[in-house]
C-alpha cells in the first residue's frame, strides 16, 4: 500500500486546533484522509458502521502523536447523523472540516436488472448522507464564518459506467448537490468543494469487477493529498472541483 507523502516539519501543524468530521472513515479513501488530515494537525473525528476499525485507526493516529476520535454511525439515517454532528460539537465546540467521504456501489448489471434496494441504498449512503450531514453542520459554520465542505465523488459522475447506473447517478448527483450548495454558502466564508476521482485501488472500484490491472489503479493516499491540498489552500482562493485520473489507464 502506498503512503502518503511525506509532511514537512512546517506543515505539520498546518490545521492545528482544527477539527475535521471524515464519514466512511473505516476504509480506503476516508481512512486515508482521516490519516492525512490527523498528520496535519487536526483532531479527526473519524464516523462508519465498523467499530473495530474505526478504534483501530484512532489507536494509530494517537500512536503518531496525533488526535483521533471513534464515532460508529449510520450516515444513512439523519437522526444519527444529527447526533454525530452534536457529539463533535458537544467534545469540541468546533467542526472545521467536513469530508464526505461514505459511499456504497452495486456494480456488474444493467440498470433494468439492479434490485430496487440496491438502488436505494447506493442513494441513501452516497447523496442522502451528504445532505444530512451538510444540513446539520452548515448553520454551526455559518454561524462562526468559516468552514470546509468537501464531498468525494467520482468521474463516473462525468463518464458512462455500464452496468453501473447507479452508482453513476448517485454521483452525477452529487457533482450538482455540490456546486449548488457550494454557491450557497461561498459569500458566508465556506468553501465546497468535489473531489471527483478515476479508478482507485479499494473494495468498492467497480474496476475490480472488470478484471483491469490495480498496479495502475490511483491509491487512497493520492485522494487524501489532494483534499489537503484543499483544506491549506490561501483564503482568497477556491478551488471547487478536482478531477484526479491515474496516469497510466488501468
Amino acid at each position: 500500500m502506498a503512503e502518503n507523502p511525506p509532511i514537512s516539519q512546517p506543515d505539520r501543524l498546518r490545521l492545528a486546533g482544527s477539527v475535521a468530521l471524515v464519514t466512511g472513515a473505516s476504509a480506503g479513501i476516508g481512512r486515508a484522509i482521516a490519516s492525512r488530515l490527523a498528520a496535519l494537525g487536526a483532531t479527526v473525528v473519524a464516523a462508519a458502521r465498523n467499530r473495530t476499525a474505526l478504534d483501530a485507526l484512532a489507536g494509530e493516529i494517537q500512536a503518531a502523536g496525533g488526535h483521533a476520535l471513534a464515532c460508529p454511525a449510520d450516515v444513512r439515517s439523519p437522526a444519527a447523523v444529527e447526533a454525530l454532528a452534536r457529539t463533535a460539537l458537544d467534545r469540541y465546540g468546533r467542526v472545521d472540516i467536513l469530508v464526505n467521504n461514505a459511499g456504497i456501489g452495486f456494480f456488474g448489471a444493467p440498470l433494468h436488472q439492479t434490485p430496487p434496494d440496491a438502488w436505494a441504498a447506493t442513494f441513501e449512503t452516497n447523496l442522502d448522507s451528504v445532505y444530512y450531514a451538510i444540513r446539520a453542520l452548515a448553520p454551526h459554520m455559518i454561524e462562526r464564518g468559516s468552514g470546509h465542505i468537501i464531498n468525494i465523488a467520482s468521474l463516473a459522475a462525468h463518464n458512462p459506467l455500464p452496468n453501473g447506473a447507479a452508482y453513476a447517478a448517485s454521483k452525477g448527483a452529487l457533482h450538482q448537490l455540490t456546486v449548488s450548495v457550494a454557491e450557497e454558502l461561498r459569500g458566508l466564508g465556506i468553501r465546497v468543494s468535489l473531489v471527483c476521482p478515476g479508478s482507485v485501488d479499494t473494495d468498492l472500484s467497480p474496476d475490480l469487477v472488470g478484471g483491469k490491472d490495480r498496479s495502475r489503479m490511483l491509491r487512497p493516499e493520492d485522494v487524501a493529498h489532494i483534499v489537503a491540498m484543499l483544506v491549506t489552500q490561501a483564503e482568497q482562493s477556491f478551488i471547487s472541483e478536482v478531477l484526479i485520473r491515474p496516469t497510466r489507464k488501468p
